[in-house]
């Protein structure tokens, strides 16, 4: 099965303005893909944002952006939240990177796109250092930015102790944020696949049961989490090879298996559904 995860190590991405690029965003095209409308959004929330515990009564003013998102209007939700100002970064991060990450075909434009958000992110965290969601953004973001840069590159700048930091300082904010505790514990995972389990603990303080843990955690905070199955099954077999690898695919089926809500999830599960096929 193909991995799931991204290396959350990263060198420092270049300067980026908050448009989005030249080229249009590509139209999400999915079939039996999930339709909602505001009602429908408003009554789901919960199970909707499950994995980042937002706010509805804060939100409630974006809602129609919101339905662009849950509907995979990627581009018209990331220009809805951002016409709104700072009430509307929320909104605007998750559908970029959710766009950036799994729809974009571009890969100059999809790294475009990570670096306006880390940059844009990394703002709010200075203006406002309490700030929960900017906060994941901005890891998500430096994340999947970095696959096109080298573990040395990333370790020679520090950047994989900022990432982790950035995450636990995140958790101590917001104990039940179901994301952080899987991109957490993907960040120990990979770190011991990249470096090995020594140089990890020494180096950035990781730990192969504290992966497990963070994933457990995760997962019991929002069990529909198709992405958070696949990066926990990935981490198994980055740790354990193929004594984990049986139950690594037991994950992915269950993944594969989940209902989908919303567009999101459906693109989840579509990635879990073609990770067992190419097993």
């Amino acid at each position: 099965m193909p991995g799931q995860s991204r290396t959350l190590l990263s060198a420092s991405p270049s300067s980026a303005g908050t448009a989005t690029p030249g080229q249009p965003w590509q139209p999400l095209r999915l079939a039996d893909q999930p339709r909602l409308d505001a009602d429908a959004v408003r009554a789901q929330w919960p199970r909707l944002h499950a994995g980042q515990c937002l706010s509805l009564s804060d939100e409630l003013p974006l809602l129609d952006g919101w339905v662009h998102f849950h509907n995979g209007e990627f581009e018209q939700a990331y220009s809805f939240g951002m016409a709104q100002g700072p009430a509307g970064k929320a909104l605007a991060n998750r559908a970029q990177a959710v766009y950036a990450n799994y729809v974009e075909p571009r890969e100059a434009t999809r790294l475009q796109l990570f670096r306006q958000i880390v940059e844009r992110t990394g703002a709010q965290i200075d203006a406002e250092p309490a700030t929960c969601d900017a906060r994941y953004w901005y890891a998500y973001a430096l994340g999947r930015y970095s696959q096109g840069t080298s573990v040395a590159r990333a370790h020679a700048q520090g950047f994989g102790r900022k990432l982790k930091g950035a995450l636990e300082q995140l958790l101590e904010l917001q104990p039940g944020h179901a994301d952080a505790h899987l991109a957490l514990g993907a960040f120990h995972a990979e770190v011991i696949d990249k470096v090995g389990a020594l140089v990890g603990r020494m180096t950035y303080g990781v730990h192969a049961d504290k992966a497990e843990e963070l994933f457990q955690r995760g997962l019991s905070l929002n069990p529909h989490s198709a992405s958070g199955l696949m990066e926990y099954a990935n981490a198994l077999v980055m740790l354990h090879g193929r004594k984990r690898q049986a139950e690594a695919t037991q994950l992915y089926e269950q993944a594969a298996a989940l209902p989908a809500a919303d567009a999101r999830e459906q693109l989840d599960r579509e990635a879990a559904r073609a990770g067992l096929a190419e097993a």
